[in-house]
């Protein structure tokens, strides 16, 4: 064969091999897109690394964007079938079509609206004034607040906490156990969830609309759940399992705080799905009011300090399917590693 000749198959092969070399390039990086994805996709009690990893499941949409756009260069079908479907599987979990929706409530029915914001203040160590400081410029009704402890209610109380929301149930330590509720209704503490490591209280919250003298009773639950570390994990599952008995119970709930889990983990759906007692649907999920609404899979809760890890949403507000939501909101608070979350509710009367 000719030199013409052999440098002819070179030029056809060139080609070829840059072909293959895109697309395993692309393979490579789908590979822990696809790990990732087994395990989102089936809904076990996996270990507790899986768990874990289960936390970053919404930042797989970046090496699956770059798995599809290697893959489309290199232009070999099957490739770019894999990781498109491995993009698609992404996308799907950002954008969750089994996630629980607020149920339409019948024309005419009396409402309460009501704001409120949860937040894990890191041991007592969030900024107290810019805590009173978002619940005034958010008109905040109803905070609870997570690792709570005397310091921090101190400094609450210095920084004008009585004036904005003069009621207070609080059970303050330096464990990260504590928790306490401020509120502009009147508060009635109605026990404790039972052998959880971190209190989770139940408040009765009894709010009203003075402009219509509509009245509603909201069963408040300050969720701290314990972090999936170590052998802690079978307490966290427990935890959660505790949390959906609660709002199983008869009456409108709001489960709000800090959970360790996160919409990916199947733990957590697991509890959207059985606490569904004693509301008119018979079987409707309960409500992340972060997932259902647009942006909450976006706006990462937790870490607000220290390294520079991905973000992860883990601070949820929960609520009864009858409870309408609006206005979801993610607020740095300096001093905390947790971001404060906010929303508007709509509370059916009676």
């Amino acid at each position: 064969m000719t030199h013409s000749g052999i440098a002819v198959m070179e030029t056809r092969r060139a080609p070829q091999r840059a072909s293959l070399a895109w697309s395993v390039v692309a393979l490579l990086a789908a590979l822990p897109v696809a790990g990732v994805s087994m395990f989102r996709a089936i809904p076990v009690e996996w270990p507790l690394i899986v768990v874990q990893l289960l936390s970053f499941t919404p930042w797989m949409v970046v090496p699956a964007v770059l798995a599809l756009v290697l893959a489309l260069i290199g232009r070999r079908r099957w490739v770019i079938i894999t990781t498109a479907a491995l993009l698609g599987a992404q996308l799907f979990w950002l954008f969750p079509l089994d996630a629980g929706k607020p149920e339409p409530l019948p024309a005419g029915t009396p409402t309460v609206p009501l704001r409120v914001m949860s937040l894990n203040s890191e041991f007592g160590e969030a900024d107290a004034a810019t805590i009173v400081e978002l619940v005034r410029d958010n008109g905040i009704q109803l905070l609870t607040i997570q690792e709570h402890t005397q310091g921090l209610e101190d400094r609450l109380t210095s920084a004008g906490m009585e004036d904005v929301l003069p009621n207070r149930v609080s059970e303050p330590n330096d464990d990260a156990s504590g928790g306490a509720v401020y509120s502009v209704f009147p508060l009635e503490p109605d026990g404790l969830l039972p052998d959880t490591p971190f209190r989770i209280d139940v408040t009765r919250v009894l709010v009203s609309n003075p402009e219509s003298g509509s009245r509603a009773s909201l069963n408040l639950s300050n969720v701290h759940a314990l972090p999936p570390v170590d052998e802690r994990i079978d307490q966290w599952r427990s935890d959660l399992g505790k949390i959906a008995r609660q709002a199983s119970e008869s009456g409108n709930h709001l489960l709000m705080g800090d959970y360790n889990a996160t919409y990916d983990h199947s733990e957590f759906r697991d509890l959207l799905d059985i606490g569904l007692g004693g509301t008119s649907s018979g079987g409707t999920k309960l409500v992340d009011v972060g997932t259902a609404s647009s942006g909450g899979r976006f706006s990462p809760t937790w870490p607000m300090e220290g390294p520079p890890l991905p973000g992860i949403v883990i601070d949820h507000m929960v609520t009864s399917p009858g409870i309408g939501s609006s206005d979801y909101a993610v607020l740095r608070v300096p001093g905390s590693d947790h971001a404060a979350i906010t929303a508007r509710l709509i509370i059916p009367a009676g």
